[in-house]
């Protein structure tokens, strides 16, 4: 029995100790008003709180609008889990008073409160308090917080809260009755470049009943210059953005036609199973990362060190064992290749299936590549992307050295412009054709790992870019890794330029007509393919 009276008495202490600012902070008669009264009496209180400014009296204002206040005997209470707070004093009540009644709060006196809530929050000195409180303010903007907006704008080193002081304290004073407080108002918006000014900004230029809603012409001249400024900058962020997602969307098409630019472009087989490919490095890192969360869980935001060599051997190990045991056989005979390839990918994607089923598995960004950096108000460029780009980059730089600075390299080029003479000089054509074949795959592997950390991975992950990827290789010239790259690129951004214009699908369907017509002009790609094969 001791025990528990003493638990008791604690808990009291503890809940004085967390309410009793506002006690001190709020005098009994405003107590009293806001537990009675009609609602512009409770509304006229609230906001004297809020202009005091300090944050003690947060835990009262918040208690009220969570309905822990009653009232009864000419006092105020705070009751939260059998025990009862003075609101006047802070004081502990024991026992509590018999016959309290709740203080009923209806939404318009809710919203007051969290505007009033909101404003003392500016004074925290949590950044993410203050960043939380000014942007709830910014959606009710109530010129007697005008003076609390101001002092806490005077403090504010934090740039990204100060800008949005600066938005807040601007909407507020676009209400004033003084022109010259308008005027100052709209001037001040001239050096932002938020969507949301524009919102605020229109009003004043709306005629109603034959008259402007701002009346005074100087601020409305001033609006129109500061709204032409601002769909200048945003007109400037859609096309930035636009650039960014075509150059992401075509670094993706880029690792995803690598690989077929190698095993199409430089050995002549048209691999139907390549998505497939691609899909088997994205399994091979939803397996390690699971690895990393079972065994490894401390270290689960670098599991994509281990996944992107995992990935390509993956793929590089299904890839050979395709040449070895189907491909070899089919070369110079495309269409039996083509037949065969398109069944090895109906046999993967079954596989994969029994083995995963056929739902889609998530694949967890790491921390690192979460979030995104705010270029401009309207262009948030998200890590993973930015990686992605990056990534793909970097396998292009290593593919081209492997190709141009290694001995593997100078074999397959010269499988690839005449294998006759090749094998006469004693380069072991069928072994090259394995590791090249080998490589080709591994690289589809590694667009796999990147693909998984922009959307779920499913057994039709690689159906979606088997055609594109053919169309990045034959635009841009086969075998020649310059055409894959600028066709990927190119391809990439002309699509996010179309979709506004004529949506997704009649964005792929004209840049593919394109395709056709600039095949049927110049069928050897962008950049012809030189060698003495061509030639004869």
């Amino acid at each position: 029995m001791t025990t528990r009276y003493f638990l008791q008495r604690l808990f009291l202490l503890l809940l004085a100790a967390a309410l009793s600012g506002p006690a001190a902070a709020v005098v009994p008669e405003l107590v009293g008003q806001l537990a009675s009264g009609d609602s512009d009496a409770r509304i006229a209180a609230i906001a004297r709180i809020a202009a005091s400014g300090d944050p003690s009296a947060v835990p009262l204002l918040q208690a009220l609008s969570d309905g822990l206040v009653q009232a009864g005997g000419g006092m105020v209470f705070i009751v939260k889990d059998g025990s009862a707070l003075d609101a006047a004093t802070g004081r502990a009540v024991v026992p509590i008073p018999p016959n309290l009644e709740e203080v009923v709060v209806n939404n318009r006196i809710r919203g007051e409160l969290a505007s009033a809530i909101a404003a003392l929050q500016l004074g925290s000195a949590d950044r993410e308090m203050r960043l939380a409180a000014v942007q709830a303010l910014q959606g009710n903007p109530d010129e007697t917080l005008l003076p609390l907006v101001q002092r806490a704008l005077a403090k504010e080193s934090d740039a990204e809260v100060k800008g949005l002081l600066l938005l807040t304290q601007a909407a507020i004073q676009l209400g004033s009755k003084d022109p010259a407080a308008r005027l100052a108002a709209v001037k001040a918006l001239a050096t932002s470049s938020d969507p949301g000014t524009k919102t605020m900004l229109l009003p004043l230029l709306e005629k109603r009943g034959g008259d402007y809603a701002e009346p005074d012409p100087a601020v409305r001249a001033e609006a129109q210059r500061t709204l032409a400024a601002l769909e200048r900058t945003l007109a400037t962020g859609e096309q930035v953005g636009r650039i960014f997602s075509g150059i992401s969307l075509g670094s993706i098409l880029l690792l995803a036609a690598l690989g077929l630019a190698i095993t199409y472009g430089l050995m002549g087989v048209i691999n139907m199973a390549h998505g497939e490919l691609i899909m088997i490095g994205a399994y091979s890192t939803y397996l390690v990362q699971n690895l990393f969360r079972a065994w490894l869980p401390d270290s689960f935001d670098w599991y994509l060190v281990c996944a992107v060599p995992a990935s390509f051997a993956a793929a590089a190990l299904v890839g050979m064992l395709m040449e070895r045991s189907v491909i070899r056989f089919l070369y110079g005979r495309p269409l039996e290749t083509l037949l065969a390839t398109w069944g090895i990918s109906l046999i993967l994607m079954q596989t994969v299936r029994t083995l995963f089923g056929a739902q889609n598995v998530a694949v967890e960004n790491p921390l690192w590549m979460s979030g995104g950096v705010q270029l401009l108000s309207n262009v948030v460029l998200p890590y993973n992307r930015i990686v992605i780009i990056g990534f793909a980059f970097g396998v292009l730089l290593a593919v081209w050295l492997l190709l141009t600075r290694t001995r593997l390299g100078l074999f397959v080029r010269a499988v690839t412009q005449n294998r006759t003479m090749a094998g006469c000089v004693g380069v072991p054509t069928g072994r090259v054709d394995m590791w090249a074949f080998g490589l080709g795959s591994g690289i589809a592997g590694l667009a796999g790992c990147a693909l998984s950390q922009i959307g779920n991975v499913g057994p039709d992950l690689g159906q979606s870019y088997i055609v594109d990827s053919f169309m990045v290789v034959v635009l841009g010239g086969v075998g020649q890794l310059a055409g894959t790259v600028v066709a990927g690129l190119g391809l990439g951004v002309a699509n996010k330029f179309l979709e506004p214009w004529a949506g997704a699908v009649l964005a792929k369907i004209f840049v593919l007509i394109f395709i056709i017509v600039f095949i049927q002009k110049r069928p050897q790609g962008l950049f012809a393919l030189k060698g003495r094969t061509v030639e004869a």
